[in-house]
């Protein structure tokens, strides 16, 4: 049983979850980086910058202190974007209880190391923590977390005793957790299908319809598992909630901030404009780096993925893009 749950990230993500800890009588408190969302979470009892509309659990904390959100705290959540968790996580060891769970949320991959969280968490962590962590992934917008619609997500753990645990920390009846040991098909599920949703909204912006978008994503789901195939990825995991799931959530929900960015650019907006007047951070603008470098390392063909970074990176037109891909040579659908 868990006794005091400390959520390193206060963005919409990591309010959603610690709110829903809350919930469960956990006695929880949220680091944030930011002082005004730590005083709207304590004042008002509401994120109104990363989570707005949502009334938060009235025992719900915020803190702007590391070492006193981590203290006596026996669950240690992190859901930092992806690109920061390194310096954060690193932080935060250095204040965490001995014996404490580490269950990660953030989704991504590095773009210097081209590690999944599970890697960077691996170099931060002290070994008997990093042994211990869970990776929690699936389809599940933050709102509608915290409107309390039945969801269902997967914690992935090589400990099958941490997964469990994590499992029962955050099961509710209406958040439903499955357990895996398949961290990395959930960590890869999780980052790319960011990428894939990114293009998905440029179908979008570009006018097309639902051919062209469910084409894109079964496409989408075949580099995903091609790539998960080369990584040693369990290709059930990719086929449940942490693969297809989240890749159909994100590619179509109007909620996804990479469906948005996607959109935005099939409608002709430059990257910058787009990323300039957005809250929140869209994973899938970085990770398609790290995604196309890590596919590219490993000898995987992606061009769903090359297609949006040459269009994030090199200029490419939205409209050549999806061009390109249609006119590529022939072949047996399997291959």
């Amino acid at each position: 049983m868990t006794a005091r749950a400390a959520v390193i990230g206060a963005g919409s993500w990591g309010t959603a979850l610690a709110n829903l800890l809350a919930d469960k009588g956990t006695e929880t408190i949220v680091w944030s980086y930011e002082q005004d969302v730590a005083d709207d979470i304590n004042g008002a009892h509401r994120n109104r910058k990363y989570l707005d509309g949502i009334d938060l659990h009235p025992s719900l904390r915020a803190t702007p202190d590391m070492a006193q959100a981590l203290r006596g705290a026996d669950l240690v959540l992190s859901v930092s974007p992806s690109h920061v968790v390194r310096q954060v996580m690193a932080q935060a060891a250095a204040h965490m209880e001995p014996g404490a769970l580490v269950v990660s949320a953030s989704k991504g991959i590095e773009n210097e190391s081209l590690k999944t969280m599970d890697g960077v968490l691996a170099d931060v962590l002290p070994a008997d923590v990093s042994r211990t962590a869970c990776f929690l992934s699936g389809p599940s917008f933050a709102r509608e977390v915290g409107l309390r619609y039945p969801t269902a997500v997967t914690m992935a753990s090589e400990d099958e005793e941490a997964a469990v645990r994590a499992q029962m920390a955050f099961q509710t009846p209406y958040f439903r957790v499955y357990t895996t040991h398949d961290v990395r098909g959930v960590e890869l599920g999780g980052s790319v299908k960011n990428v894939i949703a990114i293009a998905a909204g440029v179908v979008e912006g570009l006018g097309y319809g639902f051919n062209t978008q469910a084409a894109l994503i079964t496409r989408g789901l075949a580099e995903i598992m091609r790539l998960g195939a080369a990584l040693g990825a369990d290709p059930r995991t990719l086929a449940g909630l942490a693969g297809i799931g989240d890749l159909i959530l994100t590619s179509m929900g109007g909620l996804s901030r990479n469906r948005t960015v996607g959109v935005e650019l099939g409608k002709g907006r430059s990257l910058d404009d787009i990323l300039g007047g957005m809250v929140m951070v869209a994973e899938g603008v970085r990770t398609a780096r790290s995604t196309h470098d890590l596919a590219q390392r490993s000898g995987v063909e992606m061009p769903i993925v090359d297609a949006v970074y040459a269009l994030l990176f090199e200029g490419l037109n939205a409209r050549e893009a999806i061009e390109q891909l249609m006119m590529r040579e022939p072949k047996p659908e399997q291959d």
